[in-house]
């Protein structure tokens, strides 16, 4: 039972205890009384976060249960997944990560949380093909693993192009924490031309991602047969649906309802002001794939005679960093506060 269920009970039972002179009273006092005792539903206790070091992944509990597990071992490029509320809804898909019904078997590369680039030198850090072969980003060590009311994960990898050769490295942040609206997770990628310059190049195949839960598409699929689906893209200008993708904008949503009468959840993503490119583009798709990407003006806005017109270069030995902010929400951008949550990311807070 939840503190707010518990409160609740405690309240009926004093409804029969009390004398009807007092009933007013009792309907004046108690909405006043709820608003004070509604933060008690996200206590210290449900916030803390806890990582726990493991032989293959790094375990991110809040408030004693699993939000995310951070995957490095079994794929061509770290991850993380799941992605749980403290009700054990997913707001991630399963697959490739895990084989469970009615999901679609596509994009193999779409793992739950993740951050990529089709184009790096010419190399691909994006896909996993099995007719051709392509990058791999290959966990080096693990730097930090801090518990507390905010948790921080922080990593090195090195990108491995398909040939064997070490194209540049990275160091990951993550950090963890649990807000009223729901859960955040910021990421800072700082990616260092430690190998010769890097040209990260203009294509719509990146970058900081989130393969979205089956149940709440914009379209549903059975073959190649497409359905409308439940669920809803918004951005920050209030494009819609697939009229996001492509468009500029500080942060997009991406919400819907889960089946058979469940809530509403959602993901929203917050472009840092500081950002290349910023606000970026959205590569944000129908059938779940939710990507910021700074590199694809040519690609976004089908500038044919111009295809390095979003390329990034970076001089040898410096570096090139990107933030992002993930908000897991119940509800739709308006009940999450999706705005609200983007000010305060840009102020710094």
């Amino acid at each position: 039972m939840t503190p707010i269920q518990m409160a609740t009970k405690r309240h009926e039972k004093a409804q029969k205890r009390t004398l009807p002179f007092f009933a007013p009273l009792r309907a004046f006092l108690w909405p006043i009384l709820a608003l004070v005792f509604l933060p008690i539903a996200v206590s210290a206790a449900d916030t803390a976060v806890k990582l726990t070091k493991l032989e293959d992944r790094v375990r991110i509990e809040i408030g004693g249960k699993l939000f995310t597990e951070y995957r490095y071992v079994g794929a061509p490029k770290p991850c993380l997944f799941p992605i749980l509320d403290a009700e054990g809804v997913s707001y991630t898909r399963n697959w490739p990560m895990k084989d469970v019904p009615d999901e679609i078997h596509d994009h193999d590369w779409h793992r739950s949380v993740w951050f990529g680039h089709g184009l790096v030198n010419g190399h691909d850090f994006w896909r996993e093909l099995k007719d051709k072969p392509t990058g791999t980003i290959v966990h080096e060590a693990l730097l930090e693993a801090q518990s507390g009311p905010t948790g921080q994960l922080r990593a090195r990898s090195r990108w491995v192009s398909a040939t064997g050769e070490t194209i540049c490295t990275d160091e990951t942040t993550y950090r963890f924490r649990r807000v009223p609206e729901g859960y955040l997770l910021d990421c800072e990628i700082a990616i260092k031309a430690s190998h010769g310059a890097l040209t990260f190049g203009d294509t719509e195949e990146g970058a900081m991602a989130v393969r979205v839960n089956e149940a709440i598409r914009v379209t549903q699929a059975v073959g190649k047969k497409k359905t409308p689906g439940t669920g809803t893209i918004v951005n920050a200008s209030g494009d819609r649906g697939t009229k996001a993708w492509g468009k500029r904008a500080p942060w997009t949503d991406y919400h819907g309802p889960l089946p058979n009468g469940g809530p509403t959840i959602g993901v929203a993503i917050f472009d840092h002001p500081k950002n290349p490119s910023h606000p970026t583009w959205w590569h944000v798709r129908d059938y779940g794939l939710f990507a910021a990407n700074p590199f694809g003006k040519h690609d976004f806005e089908k500038l044919k005679d111009q295809p390095n017109a979003g390329d990034i270069k970076v001089p040898a030995g410096s570096e090139f960093v990107v933030r992002y902010r993930i908000l897991f929400h119940r509800g739709d951008e308006k009940q999450a506060k999706v705005a609200d949550h983007y000010q305060n990311y840009a102020a710094g807070k």
